[in-house]
């Protein structure tokens, strides 16, 4: 049996050194002031659509930081219980490689497509000198409590937007964009000892990845060593709502990483494993971007309604989120005056100071009248969903600056 609880009392005191320790509170609290600025953005970005400032960027901060701690706690057990070490993992060329390949497309930052082309190239060239193992590995399981962090909080603060859609209509939907700083505890290889030593007596098949080691397991000696890094996910809701995207994009990440894992750890034993398994990283999250996007090209659901206006946001602590009201929703009356556009709402709401609304609930299959006190200056705090005929959207594309540069060249050689 693994020995989890002679492993958590060492794995939470080196954990605690990312706060205790000044340069690694300084390299986190750097990861967080990142996190921050880009949650600060999406706020703007809010603001854009409503008109007003949207309220608890900070606590979305607080929120990312406090998911990514509990991120990182899976993610260390997870590498103990594998044995994956940080010697010979490639780590030192993912970074840089990763950057590189974000100029060409912004989804090509993610680790899944630098650790592919390395191990392909260590495979091919002998160039750099990995473990394709351990790189592989490290991989899986960053995916795996990435897709731990999306189940529980991806679709929390969800961004609403208008976008166009295959037919060219303009609909609404939500931008899924998560962003989590992770301390972690990894394992290092600090020596060898040639008799018996002190420690936590690990099991017999323990490590799955023996790496380089191979027989000489036994004799090694292994100290956990606290990291920082930082985890983001992006995605579109259209077809289904946020919390159910972010459920289906989770076990799809989920299953890349498994199977990402099995094949880090059959190359362990079989080489020739290696070619399909370094294949699969960056193919595989391909695969899981395009069954995510087959997914959203159905029938958006945050569109028109035939009878009153369908709302696509609504910002938390104004006075419809205080009546009850919820993304999906839709409003009927204001007063007993039907409504059944923006402009009509807009006109409703202006006429009464003592706003009584009829809406009917998604969530609850029922009609619900509210009443609120609604003085002329205040806001609602609704988006609507775009009714067609608007002329701002959001542009789909990832492409990067080397992407950006060669499609315009591309477009002035063919005039």
């Amino acid at each position: 049996m693994f020995p989890f609880t002679d492993i958590t009392p060492i794995l939470f005191q080196t954990l605690g050194a990312v706060f205790m320790e000044p340069q690694i509170l300084e390299l986190f609290l750097l990861v967080v002031a990142i996190v921050a600025l880009q949650y600060y953005r999406m706020g703007r970005a809010k603001e854009k659509f409503f008109g007003l400032k949207p309220r608890g960027v900070w606590r979305d901060v607080l929120a990312a930081t406090l998911f990514g701690l509990l991120g990182g706690v899976l993610a260390s057990y997870i590498m103990v219980f594998v044995g994956l070490t940080l010697s010979d993992s490639g780590l030192i060329y993912l970074w840089p490689l990763a950057i590189l390949l974000m100029f060409i497309d912004a989804r090509f930052l993610c680790f899944a497509y630098a650790g592919g082309l390395l191990a392909l190239s260590s495979i091919a060239l002998g160039w750099p000198e990995v473990s394709i193992p351990q790189l592989l590995g490290l991989v899986a399981i960053l995916h795996f409590a990435e897709a731990v962090l999306i189940l529980v909080s991806g679709h929390l603060g969800a961004m609403p937007v208008f976008i166009r859609n295959a037919e060219g209509k303009v609909v609404g939907g939500f931008a899924l964009q998560k962003f989590w700083p992770i301390p972690l505890v990894v394992m290092v290889i600090v020596g060898q000892t040639s008799g018996a030593a002190g420690g936590i007596h690990m099991p017999q098949w323990w490590p799955l990845i023996k790496g380089d080691m191979g027989a000489n397991v036994d004799n090694v000696i292994y100290s956990l060593m606290p990291v920082v890094a930082g985890l983001g996910y992006g995605d579109l809701a259209v077809a289904r709502t946020p919390k159910q995207k972010g459920r289906i994009s989770a076990v799809f990440l989920g299953l890349y990483s498994v199977i990402l894992l099995a094949l880090a750890v059959l190359t362990d034993r079989y080489p020739l494993v290696g070619v399909a398994a370094a294949l699969f990283s960056p193919l595989g999250h391909e695969m899981v971007i395009y069954l995510g996007r087959r997914l959203e090209a159905t029938n958006a659901i945050y569109k028109p309604v035939d009878q009153g206006v369908k709302i696509l946001d609504v910002i938390p602590g104004y006075p419809a989120w205080q009546a009850g009201i919820r993304s999906g929703d839709i409003i009927k009356e204001v007063n007993g005056m039907t409504v059944g556009s923006r402009q009509g709402l807009e006109f409703a709401l202006g006429v009464y100071h003592q706003v009584q609304i009829t809406y009917y609930s998604m969530a609850q299959k029922k009609v619900y009248r509210e009443g609120i006190e609604f003085k002329e200056k205040d806001m609602l705090g609704v988006l609507p969903v775009p009714e067609g005929n608007e002329e701002t959207f959001m542009e789909l594309s990832t492409n990067g600056p080397l992407r950006r540069w060669f499609n315009n060249r591309i477009a002035r050689h063919r005039k």
